[in-house]
């Protein structure tokens, strides 16, 4: 299975996410797209097995994956203060990938009907789905 994760400004997000996948499905690919420099290094730190960062990286590689995972800003263009492109986002959208997002209101969206939960209960909770996941395609 392989899983990206998009994560931009401070990576900090996207650090935690990485983490925990990498913790507790150590076997799975997890490739580490950052809108900059910063957020890819941060989570190629917290084991991701490759990185890439910018617009062309998040445009190219959300078509061959199997999950996008982040928060719910990479779905919505302009996000991240601004370095969330429109393309970044409609590459996500278009994806055949199944997208995992944890609803932090960030990019002024709210879900409604969800509990608010502190980052890492979320993060949990996307970690466990992956795992379901994984065991419904037997991989």
């Amino acid at each position: 299975m392989k899983i990206a994760v998009i994560d931009g400004q401070g990576g900090g997000i996207g650090r935690l996410i990485t983490e925990k996948i990498r913790k507790a499905l150590p076997e799975v690919e997890i490739i580490a797209l950052g809108t900059n420099a910063l957020a890819t290094s941060l989570m190629l730190k917290a084991g991701a097995n490759e990185g890439a960062s910018g617009e062309n990286a998040i445009v190219v590689n959300a078509a061959h994956v199997d999950l996008i995972v982040g928060s719910i800003g990479i779905l919505v263009a302009n996000s991240m203060l601004g370095e969330y492109t429109p393309s970044m986002a409609r590459a996500v959208a278009e994806s055949a990938a199944v997208k995992l997002v944890i609803p932090l209101n960030r990019a002024r969206v709210e879900v409604i009907g969800l509990n608010d939960e502190p980052l890492p209960h979320q993060v949990e909770k996307l970690v466990q789905r992956i795992q379901r996941i994984k065991v419904d395609r037997g991989n």
